[in-house]
């Protein structure tokens, strides 16, 4: 009995976990900037962008296989020959600015906007030109699963990554909720770091995330959009 108490007293626990974004392709930053006038879109992403995620999954794949049939008589044989990735979802909270929404979208406007130079996409012959995958792809993206005391983590990069869909926001008469949205990247391939600390991400992530913590216990908040109010 003893024994199994300290087994099962040292299982993970699938709360603790940290999504990173270390920054974007500095055309998707340039598009964002110019054509939804988000100046800040590379300091929000490095910074906030991953604190809103509350809800994501560490990844998955599978080994496509070739049947062999005739190495041996009788007996078939499986090969692999590709590695597969699935897609992965992760769902964000939405700030009252809307700013993580934007930048998603315009994310995904960017790399459908090849023809823009010709043609507006309000006009009626508007057509879509995708861009290249080298200017629209990022390896910045970052899962750590880690422990309470930051001992053991697992970092996954993910490569060259790009938002595949952004799902439906349901909005509603009635009681309030918060905004949410759920994003479906696709990537190349992830990258799996196994070293007994990450304290690099993880570190700076968590002291992040307390000071917004910090923040939300003062009765009084500063007010963005008005540099000579507060909230109160």
């Amino acid at each position: 009995m003893t024994d199994a108490k300290v087994k099962f007293g040292q299982l993970s626990l699938n709360n603790q976990y940290q999504v990173h974004f270390a920054g974007f392709n500095t055309n998707i930053v340039n598009y964002i900037r110019n054509n939804l006038g988000i100046v800040n879109a590379d300091d929000f992403i490095s910074r906030e962008m991953g604190i809103m995620c509350f809800d994501a999954s560490l990844p998955a794949s599978a080994l496509a296989t070739a049947e062999v049939k005739d190495n041996f008589m009788g007996v078939p044989q499986e090969f692999a020959h590709s590695r597969l990735y699935t897609d992965i979802d992760f769902s964000f909270y939405i700030d009252k600015d809307y700013t993580l929404l934007r930048i998603f979208e315009g994310w995904m406007d960017y790399i459908t906007s090849g023809a823009e130079t010709e043609v507006g996409d309000l006009q009626k012959p508007f057509y879509r030109r995708m861009r290249y995958p080298d200017t629209y792809k990022v390896s910045s993206m970052y899962i750590s699963k880690f422990e309470k005391n930051l001992n053991r983590a697992l970092t996954y990069q993910f490569i060259n990554t790009f938002p595949k869909s952004i799902t439906p926001i349901p909005v509603t008469y009635g009681s309030a909720d918060l905004l949410k949205v759920s994003v479906s990247f696709n990537y190349d391939r992830y990258v799996v770091n196994r070293k007994r600390r990450q304290p690099s991400i993880l570190s700076a992530g968590l002291d992040l995330f307390n000071s917004f913590k910090s923040s939300e216990t003062q009765t009084k908040k500063y007010n963005s959009n008005d540099p000579q109010t507060v909230d109160t």
